[in-house]
């Protein structure tokens, strides 16, 4: 598992890593992908299963909608299904999870071992689901943020249409702007994420090298219209 600590990285530019597993400070970062099996709410078969082999405690997730509704936790498995897009916690122990097949989980952990992830699709990201969530780390008293992004779709794969990314843009700057791989436009998920973040006042860390749209070992809505999903759990210490 990768480590990485609480400080500052000097460079603004977060590393990349392809691992499935992730220390952020204390915390611990786990991310699944198709071998783990669909882990989503409409998950069919022995999913619990899956999901025990991933974490085996019990498991805090939400019907995910686009928005930035965030939920605050205060037991593990207190919040299960609830309508929203991110969770966070200063409980000792609680796993908080994302499901994803194509947007951005984010985990996010401070010193205090408090903790958070939030689901960042175009939509949560325009509507600051990064910034409510880091806000509600700090109610619970966080101070130095940092986070780390799990597998997402890349530009490369990410056509976008030209209206909604000018719109992006003046939201959140020119470095989301990219292009795919044949030329087109494109949202650059990682770098929107990478500007959230550091509005919030929060610091990017690490970002997980994987393309979900590229690579067959992952779910991909947008290339494969795919419905299960893969997880993110974050857990706190």
């Amino acid at each position: 598992m990768t480590r990485i600590s609480t400080s500052r990285p000097s460079s603004s530019r977060p590393a990349t890593v392809g691992k499935s597993g992730f220390a952020l400070g204390s915390a611990r970062v786990r991310w699944t992908g198709r071998a783990e099996g669909d882990l989503g709410l409409t998950a069919t078969g022995p999913v619990d299963d899956r999901r025990r082999a991933a974490h085996a405690g019990p498991w805090c997730f939400l019907r995910q909608v686009h928005g930035r509704t965030v939920h605050v936790v205060d037991r593990p498995g207190g919040v299960q299904g609830a309508e929203g897009d991110a969770l966070v916690s200063a409980a000792p122990g609680v796993a908080l999870a994302v499901f994803t097949a194509d947007c951005a989980p984010v985990a996010l952990a401070s010193p205090e071992g408090i903790v958070g992830v939030a689901h960042a699709g175009w939509r949560g990201l325009e509507l600051g689901v990064i910034e409510a969530t880091v806000d509600a780390m700090r109610r619970l008293g966080a101070t130095d943020v940092i986070g780390v992004t799990g597998p997402c779709i890349h530009p490369c794969c990410y056509e976008f249409g030209p209206a909604d990314l000018d719109r992006l843009v003046s939201e959140l700057g020119p470095d989301v702007r990219g292009r795919t791989r044949s030329g087109c436009p494109a949202l650059d998920l990682p770098a929107a994420v990478r500007v959230s973040v550091d509005r919030a006042g929060a610091t990017l860390v690490a970002q997980h090298r994987a393309c979900t749209a590229c690579s067959a070992g992952w779910y991909s809505h947008r290339a494969r219209a795919e419905t299960p999903r893969q997880a993110t759990v974050v857990v706190a210490p």
